[in-house]
Formats: structure tokens, C-alpha cells, sequence
């Protein structure tokens, strides 16, 4: 039975569903009514076969007629009514989590960008609307059944051995399509995550791939992922289709079958002309519930694996907990015997590194590729974790600050320039409260002022993820906006002149010069040497380490020696 068995939920999902347990509770009171009532048409029609016929009585059947419409109003209401508890309950259980997920889902996208995909948020909709469907109502019609059970067995004890086989049977059917379809569904949606990181990789990278003419070999990955994504689904549909099926088959004809069995048992006199067609009917209805489970368990089977991968998700990323509110920072910034691995790896890729920098001071970075520069960039900013040692903001080690506290504070303009779908100005306020005035001070310090007032709708042009109508120099120039708005405290820039021509690169000095005059703390990781002429201190790394760190002309000195002294450095 370990196939039935559900895991614990974490805490927050645990509080999720007993803050929606009430509605459960209320849609089941309303289901035992409706289950109850649906009793009503099956006596009027027993009542009409053995009284109203018989007795040639008008006004008995006027009177039953009258009950029945009433009673069959009131099921509609209740059915209605539970509609809405599980309705308003899904709805609750979706805005309780979401946020939550939203944020799991990022932390592991920081944590594994191969694993980052929009899967879980995607399992949270489909979890809600699965409780919403029909299949549900089978959960809480299948308890009635032994009151179905019992009513068979007082028309008489053959209809109710023969509801009982057939309950098994379909029973066996359900377990059976669990049994063949679990697998298959699971392996589908493995390479259905597989096959969307993979597309999103691909449309990201849509001018590579067609300028050197990767389009087919792509697409024939692609194909492989659809490919197994599409066997896998079409082998548990068809099982499953064949089963529901089968299943369906098989109450049709347990519903004739008793049907004759009725009337047999009439024929010698052992049940009424309404009891042999009540039985037939009240078996279809003691069936429904099973029949519908058979149909609905590859949803049922979706759903279920929705749910554990939203238990591994929260098990595996818990949230993070309530941190004291610290004073704004100033900018003071210290690392302290730091080393650092890149998330899921045991590789060290920063070794030793120790700096200290006043608030107002400017490092560069510089060294040759895969010396570490960027990565330090992640420990600084604490979107990768130390693996030893510390990184210190105003004497705070980075992971004990709120981020959304101290991220507008930070500034950071990565190598990847990646803007988002909204306007010009929405990107450099960073979508939040619009500042017309600290938008367009951020612009002018960044020197794109003007550039923006060029482009169609000046500040609210509306921009796509990859910038759309934007220059790669342009992107990074809105990029060096949004990461200088709001004047924070400490700016990391990773190659912020990698776009820019030696034009663009003087105003990027020039931007730089005002951005240090503000007080901000400075890093920027460069290959080329005219930004540093802003800088205070340059760090030099090679393969991880620290192969100098001092003062600019100090530094610049070195490298000026014969580079037998300090290695390939830049």
C-alpha cells in the first residue's frame, strides 16, 4: 500500500490545508445530505410503480411530484454550495503558498540553475484546479457507498452480493491504473521539466543558434525530450483509457444484469415491480463514485505527484527565519579568510580571500578568465554562501541581513545583462514605487539620460526580456542605472565596459566618478584598464587566490614588472 501512502507535509503546507480544513469538513456535511437526497428519486419512482399505478391516484402522484421537485431543488443547492467551499478552498490554499513556493522556486534557481524552471508554481495552479474538478466529488461520495450497500440489501441480499463483486472488481480496476500509469506519468514529467529548461535555453539563445546554424540540431534535441514525453503520457492514457473502459463496460452491464436479476426476483415474488427497477438504478448510483475514480486516477495520479514535489521542494529549501531589522548600512565591506564553492559542488573556486574596504572606497578586480573574479562578485553580494570564512557588510556577516531590506542597498550590474518585460522606467526603479526623480538622477548618472529620451516612448517604452529594440550597450547602460538607483550603499559591477566602445567606456569613468563621490562603496571587475582609473585598490586573482591586493599604483606597478613576478595576471 506504500503506493497510497502520501508524505508528511512540511509545516507551511501542513497549516495550508488546516486552514482550509473547515471547507472540507462543511463540503463533506453538505455531500452526506446530497448522497442522502439521492435516495429521493429512486423512492418516487418506486412509489409511483407500487402505489400511483396501482391505485390510480392523481392526487398521490401531484403530491410525490411536488416532494421530488423540492427535494431535487435542494440537491442543486447543496451541490452548489459544496461547489463553492471547494472553490473558495483551493483559492485559499494557492494565495497561503504562494509566495512561499514563488520563493523556494527562486532560492533553488539561485542554488541550481540547471534545476530552475517554473515546475513547482506550475504543480501549486494544477493542485488547485484539481481540487476544483469533479473528480473530487467522487472522494466524497465514495464514504455513502455502504448506505447504498445496506438499501441494496434490504430489497434483497442478491442485490447486494452482486454490488459487492462488482465494487471489488472496479476497485481492482482502480488499483490497476494506479499500478500501470504511476511510473509512466512520473517519467513524463521528469522530461517534460527536462524538455522546458531545454526550450527556454534555446529561445534565450535564438540569434546564436541561428546565426551559426544550430536551428535543426536543436530542435532535433528538442524532439527527443517531446519524444519521450509524448510515449510516456501515450502509454499511461491508454492503459488508462482501457481501463476507464473496461470499467465503464462493466457497470453498464452489472446495472443490466441486476435489471434482469429484478425482475426474475419479481417474477417469483420476492421484490416489487419498484424494487426490481430501483436496483438497477441505485446500483448506478452506488457505482458512480467508483466508476469516476477509474476515470479521473490519471488526474487523481497527476495530482498526487504534484503534491510530493511540492513536499520535496519545501522539505528540501525551508524558509528562511525571521532576521532582526539592522541599521542601514554605510558601505563598510570586509572579507575574512573567505572560501567559496559554487552551489552543489565541492570544487573551491575563491581561496583565502581577506580585503577590507572603507565605505566610499573603490576596488578592482581583475585576473585572467576562471580566476574566481566573478564568483567573488556572488560571495560578496551573498548570493553564493561561504563555505568558510566570512563576507561583512558594516560588520554583519551578508547572510544575517534581510534581503529585501538591504537590496536597496545594493547595486549590482552583471556580465549577463538581463532587463525585464515592462517599461524603461519600471527596470531602473527596479518595479517598485515609481520616483520619477530618483529614476531619472539614476539615469543621468549612469549617462543614459539622453539615450532614453530618444527611444519611442522615451522613459515608457515598454522593453522585452532581452531588451528588445536595445543595443547590448545600451541594455548594460540601463543595466548600470537600475543597479545605481536609490544611491546604494555598496555597487558590484562584473565587466560593466564588456558592451561599450572606448567612447561608452569614458562615460562609464565619468558615471563612475559621480557614483563614488556619492559615498557608495565601488567594485568593479574588469579586463580593461581604463575603468580603474576610478579605483582606490585592485585585487589581482589567479585561480582563486589572491595574487596581490593593494593600492591602484601600487598594484599597476607590479604588474608593470616582468610578468615572470606576478604570473599571467589580466
Amino acid at each position: 500500500m506504500k503506493r497510497f501512502n502520501l508524505p508528511n507535509p512540511p509545516k507551511e503546507l501542513l497549516e495550508a490545508l488546516q486552514a482550509i480544513k473547515q471547507h472540507f469538513i462543511y463540503a463533506g456535511a453538505f455531500s452526506a445530505a446530497i448522497n442522502i437526497l439521492q435516495l429521493a428519486p429512486i423512492i418516487y419512482m418506486m412509489q409511483i410503480y407500487d402505489r400511483v399505478i396501482p391505485s390510480n391516484s392523481g392526487s398521490t402522484l401531484l403530491m410525490l411530484t411536488i416532494l421530488i421537485v423540492v427535494l431535487l431543488l435542494a440537491i442543486g443547492a447543496f451541490e452548489w454550495v459544496r461547489s463553492f467551499l471547494l472553490v473558495y478552498a483551493s483559492r485559499k490554499i494557492e494565495m497561503s503558498l504562494r509566495d512561499r513556493v514563488f520563493n523556494a522556486t527562486f532560492k533553488l534557481a539561485l542554488l541550481s540553475p540547471t534545476k530552475g524552471n517554473t515546475q513547482a508554481i506550475n504543480d501549486l495552479v494544477s493542485l488547485r484546479q484539481f481540487l476544483t474538478g469533479n473528480g473530487i466529488y467522487a472522494f466524497f461520495d465514495l464514504p455513502w457507498f455502504p448506505i447504498y450497500l445496506g438499501v441494496m440489501f434490504l430489497f434483497h441480499p442478491t442485490y447486494g452480493f452482486l454490488t459487492l463483486f462488482a465494487v471489488f472488481v472496479m476497485a481492482g480496476l482502480a488499483i490497476l491504473t494506479d499500478y500501470v500509469t504511476s511510473a509512466r506519468l512520473k517519467d513524463a514529467n521528469i522530461n517534460l521539466a527536462k524538455s522546458n529548461v531545454h526550450l527556454n535555453n534555446s529561445l534565450r539563445n535564438a540569434e546564436v543558434i541561428e546565426a551559426m546554424g544550430m536551428t535543426r540540431s536543436i530542435r532535433e534535441q528538442q524532439q527527443q525530450y517531446s519524444e519521450a514525453v509524448l510515449r510516456a503520457q501515450t502509454d499511461a492514457s491508454k492503459m488508462a483509457g482501457f481501463l476507464a473502459a473496461m470499467s465503464k463496460t462493466f457497470r453498464q452491464l452489472v446495472q443490466s444484469l441486476i435489471l434482469g436479476l429484478g425482475a426474475y426476483l419479481a417474477l417469483k415474488n420476492e421484490v416489487s415491480s419498484g424494487a426490481m427497477v430501483a436496483g438497477s438504478l441505485l446500483m448506478g448510483r452506488a457505482l458512480a463514485p467508483i466508476d469516476m475514480l477509474v476515470s479521473i486516477w490519471k488526474s487523481f495520479t497527476q495530482a498526487r505527484g504534484q503534491y510530493e514535489r511540492l513536499c520535496e521542494l519545501l522539505e528540501q529549501l525551508p524558509p528562511e527565519d525571521d532576521r532582526m531589522q539592522l541599521p542601514a548600512p554605510v558601505g563598510n565591506l570586509v572579507l575574512d579568510n573567505l572560501y567559496v564553492t559554487p552551489p552543489n559542488s565541492k570544487n573551491l573556486v575563491l581561496r583565502g580571500i581577506n580585503l577590507e574596504l572603507a565605505a566610499g572606497e573603490a576596488l578592482g578586480v581583475i585576473g585572467p578568465s576562471a580566476s574566481g573574479k566573478s564568483s567573488l562578485a556572488r560571495a560578496i553580494l551573498g548570493i553564493w554562501p561561504a563555505a568558510n570564512g566570512k563576507v561583512r557588510l558594516d560588520g554583519a556577516d551578508i547572510s544575517a541581513w534581510n534581503r529585501t531590506e538591504l537590496g536597496p542597498y545594493i547595486g549590482y550590474l552583471p556580465q549577463d545583462i538581463e532587463l525585464f518585460d515592462g517599461t524603461i522606467a519600471d527596470n531602473i526603479c527596479r518595479f517598485g514605487e515609481r520616483d520619477p526623480n530618483q529614476i531619472v538622477a539614476a539615469a543621468q548618472m549612469a549617462g543614459v539620460h539622453d539615450l532614453i529620451l530618444q527611444q519611442p516612448n522615451g522613459y515608457d517604452t515598454v522593453i522585452g526580456g532581452a531588451g528588445g529594440i536595445l543595443s547590448g550597450g545600451q541594455r548594460q547602460r540601463i543595466g548600470l542605472a537600475r543597479a545605481i538607483y536609490g544611491s546604494p550603499k555598496l555597487l558590484v559591477l562584473d565587466e560593466p565596459n564588456s558592451n561599450l566602445d572606448e567612447q561608452g567606456e569614458r562615460e562609464l569613468v565619468q558615471a563612475l566618478r559621480r557614483v563614488k563621490e556619492s559615498g557608495c562603496t565601488l567594485i568593479v571587475i574588469s579586463h580593461r584598464m581604463m575603468v580603474l582609473a576610478v579605483v582606490d585598490k585592485i585585487l589581482v586573482l589567479k585561480d582563486g587566490s589572491m595574487l596581490t591586493c593593494g593600492t591602484r599604483e601600487q598594484v599597476l606597478a607590479q604588474l608593470a614588472q616582468p610578468a615572470a613576478k606576478l604570473g599571467s595576471a589580466v
